[in-house]
């Protein structure tokens, strides 16, 4: 694996786990092998979780964050960072910013649930409200500019990736070798993170993103063979909804992703639901999406496989969980 992408390195990767360790958890990987997921996949399929959802700040997110800010040297850690986000990545850059002694100004839409606002500002972020996830990107921009705050994207910068890649590295060793992978994709930075961590450990293993069809830029990548841009988040999974993929993130996707697939938000809800009812989980509808492709569009596909599934966080408010979870 080489270098006209850069891609990360095993090596690489491995340094930047143990570099990152005292600052996340290694989360767990569970066999699901419940009656009630068997009912609709057969006893021969067989399920590895990732739990991300048991991640410091609550999903994946403090990885790439963490990452991030030890990269800092002292001024720019005193000059603090920022962040544009839909609420999980703004919560990681306020968690890694307080713990290594910066300061973080985060821009998220107004439309951001109320409990992820609260839950940066916890962690002594700052947070400024806008109309859009597009207005977002403007004013973090300008923040960047005017305040000397280092920039942390969400999913198109390297030291991201990297972190995130982490969560792949340690699925691949935990679980038992798999024949396939299900990855949710906002921007691609974690499925570009964990599909180059995973690929190059199980160069056989069948790489799967899934977005929601009403946020599906990677999707429209793909088939435009450049970097696309979508006009409107239009999901439940807001989480997943990065307004346009970017050149490095989908790259590294472009190369090591099988396929991508696209869930609606009725399958994401349903998908919440079975997830509470056979786990005891109180997923977002985010966390829900690989097993929502997973029971949808790639059903046939990997039946009677050894399947690995994201769980990628689950950062929801109550009223919100239960007024998603409607049948």
């Amino acid at each position: 694996m080489t270098t006209p992408l850069d891609i990360p390195t095993l090596d690489e990767i491995r340094a930047t786990r143990q570099r990152i360790d005292p600052y996340i958890v290694r989360t767990p990987v569970w066999r699901w092998a419940a009656s009630e997921i068997e009912a609709l996949i057969g006893p021969q399929t067989e399920l590895h979780l990732k739990l991300e959802l048991f991640q410091k700040t609550g999903t994946f997110k403090a990885r790439g964050a963490v990452n991030n800010l030890l990269a800092l040297d002292a001024a720019a850690r005193q000059r603090g960072v920022t962040a544009v986000s839909a609420g999980n990545h703004a919560i990681a850059v306020a968690y890694a910013a307080q713990i290594f002694g910066s300061s973080a100004k985060v821009v998220m839409p107004k439309s951001a649930p109320p409990f992820r606002v609260a839950k940066a500002q916890s962690y002594g972020a700052e947070v400024v409200l806008v109309d859009d996830v597009h207005m977002a990107f403007a004013e973090v921009r300008r923040i960047e500019a005017e305040e000397g705050r280092t920039f942390i994207h969400p999913y198109e910068n390297r030291a991201t990736i990297v972190g995130q890649a982490t969560v792949g590295l340690e699925f691949g060793e935990d679980a038992p070798p798999l024949d396939a992978l299900i990855i949710p994709i906002g921007g691609g930075g974690l499925a570009a993170g964990i599909a180059a961590a995973v690929k190059q450990m199980q160069p056989g293993c069948a790489i799967y993103g899934v977005e929601p069809t009403g946020a599906d830029s990677m999707s429209r990548s793909f088939a435009a063979g450049s970097p696309q841009a979508i006009e409107r988040v239009k999901t439940i999974a807001d989480s997943l909804g990065a307004p346009k993929a970017e050149a490095y993130s989908y790259a590294l996707c472009r190369h090591f992703l099988d396929e991508i697939v696209l869930v609606s938000d009725d399958e994401l809800k349903s998908c919440m639901r079975l997830i509470f009812h056979s786990l005891k989980l109180a997923a977002e509808p985010a966390c829900a999406a690989s097993t929502a492709a997973l029971l949808g569009p790639l059903r046939e596909k990997l039946q009677g496989k050894r399947v690995g599934l994201i769980f990628c966080g689950s950062n929801i408010g109550l009223e919100t969980y239960v007024e998603q979870t409607k049948a």
